[in-house]
């Protein structure tokens, strides 16, 4: 069994946040595939967010971040509605997946569209989803992504969800 995501760690790490990057291309990125990104105000309460401070959110097609929020979390909480076929995601609020398939994908998914936002790419995000306390079998998201990925990069691309598919 694929399990990737065993364990995560809320703790504050040193990773690159949406401050760094800006809001115009992952709001680019996320529109390609049907959904918004809507800016939270810094310090206010993100709506949606599972794991609460400063990690992305999720209600319908909307992912909510603020400029302290990761990057890694917002692709991975916009990984979980592209993931999920447009019917499911009106009912989305906070918790987006109920299946390994679909949060193994997800995790795949974010490395992936990692490549598509200026000054991040895989590598930098696969460091960061380290720092900040992933957990996959084989002891780190390149571990995984290299060697252990398969049923996620297949599901994906049955779908037509990676962005070389599309």
């Amino acid at each position: 069994m694929n399990t990737p995501a065993a364990a995560f760690s809320t703790t504050s790490v040193d990773v690159l946040r949406l401050a760094d990057i800006g809001f115009a291309a992952p709001a680019a990125l996320l529109a390609r595939y049907g959904l918004a990104l809507e800016r939270v105000a810094d310090g206010a309460a993100i709506p949606g967010s599972f794991w609460g401070d400063e990690e992305a959110g999720l209600i319908g097609s909307t992912v909510y971040a603020r400029t302290d929020t990761p990057v890694h979390s917002l692709l991975h909480e916009a990984g979980h509605l592209i993931v999920l076929p447009p019917e499911r995601r009106a009912a989305v609020h906070t918790d987006a997946t109920d299946s390994i398939e679909e949060e193994d994908a997800t995790c795949y998914l974010q490395i992936v569209l990692a490549d598509e936002l200026p000054g991040v790419g895989r590598e930098r995000l696969m460091a960061d989803m380290d720092a900040w306390g992933y957990s996959f079998r084989l002891g780190s998201t390149r571990a995984w992504f290299e060697q252990d990925a398969e049923n996620a990069r297949r599901w994906l691309a049955e779908r037509r969800l990676l962005p070389d598919a599309r």
